[in-house]
């Protein structure tokens, strides 16, 4: 199993949360964040903003649908046709073990 994040920009957030539904990745958690990536924020005028709104999406998967998932995030979370800086990132990471805290029981 894997753990994927994908940080996103806020207005790319529900269409790639469609796209995910759409190819069988129903269960998501969705968090309202903030953050600067290595452009260090948006220099406006005389204001830099360092804390730009992002959405976080989480989702736990069978390792086997890494690439299909990824896909799908790449297609729904990019700018355009060759995306642009801020788009945002994807981590995957292992997960030892899924428990459902009602029943108990353990797997997806």
């Amino acid at each position: 199993m894997i753990l994927v994040k994908a940080i996103v920009r806020p207005e790319k957030k529900d269409e790639l949360l469609a796209g995910l539904s759409n190819a069988g990745f129903h269960a998501a958690t969705v968090l309202d964040v903030v953050g600067r990536g290595k452009q260090m924020g948006i220099k406006v005028g005389g204001v830099v903003y360092d804390e730009i709104p992002k959405s976080l999406i989480m989702m736990v998967a069978s390792a086997d649908d890494k690439d299909n998932i990824v896909k799908v995030i790449l297609k729904h979370a990019k700018s355009g046709d060759t995306g642009a800086f801020g788009d945002g990132k994807i981590f995957i990471s292992p997960v030892e073990a899924v428990y459902t805290i009602s029943s108990g029981a353990t797997g997806l």
